[in-house]
């Protein structure tokens, strides 16, 4: 081992490391309020032109379902298709929420090579 050379971590490469610990305890945080607001979000799923709509939170916890007189109507094969259909659009649009708000959270995450 050539001195000074140490383990081959450099100052520059231990300011990094430490930058690196700072940004991810910065995205902890922000993991954790991120998940209070999906909690907290109701996104809707609909189907049938809004004969059924499905309501979830940004974390995918069912809330309710609302079936128009107009989808009673239609039997219950097609309600049964319909809110189907609804719960997958919600669970789409939740997902996709869900995802948005994690890339904008981890975006900005440059780990150093060691």
């Amino acid at each position: 081992m050539t001195k000074g050379q140490g383990f081959g971590f450099g100052l520059g490469k231990m300011k990094e490391l430490t930058e690196a610990f700072k940004k991810a305890q910065q995205i902890q945080e922000g993991a954790k309020q991120l998940q209070e607001e999906l909690e907290q979000m109701e996104i809707e799923g609909q189907a049938g032109g809004g004969l059924v709509t499905v309501v979830m939170s940004g974390n995918q916890e069912p809330r309710r379902v609302v079936i128009t007189p107009d989808a009673l109507n239609e039997g219950a094969e097609i309600v049964s298709d319909l809110v189907t259909a609804a719960m997958q659009d919600a669970y789409q649009k939740s997902t996709d929420t869900m995802r948005e708000r994690m890339e904008t959270l981890t975006g900005g995450l440059n780990l150093p090579s060691l």
